[in-house]
């Protein structure tokens, strides 16, 4: 999967937070509706403006950038 053709940051848009191409749903806004327990089928039937492809492009931007991320130790979840 090549996110690059689906995720572009704008500054324009969203203040340049990384975006689904030709919409305004932030990669951040998809990951939290997916953390809150929405389905794949979910979101596509609310936002009939994204496809599967979309969503594939918002994982792997996600992997990527969490690749290549410091680890971070968390204690007493804090």
């Amino acid at each position: 999967m090549n996110w690059k053709e689906r995720i572009i940051c704008d500054p324009e848009i969203l203040t340049g937070k990384p975006i689904v191409k030709g919409t305004r749903l932030g990669v951040g806004f998809l990951l939290e509706v997916l953390a809150q327990g929405w389905t794949k089928d979910q979101i596509l039937e609310n936002y009939p403006q994204l496809s599967d492809e979309d969503l594939k492009a918002v994982f792997a931007y996600s992997a990527a950038r969490v690749g290549n991320e410091e680890v971070i130790s968390i204690k007493n979840g804090s």
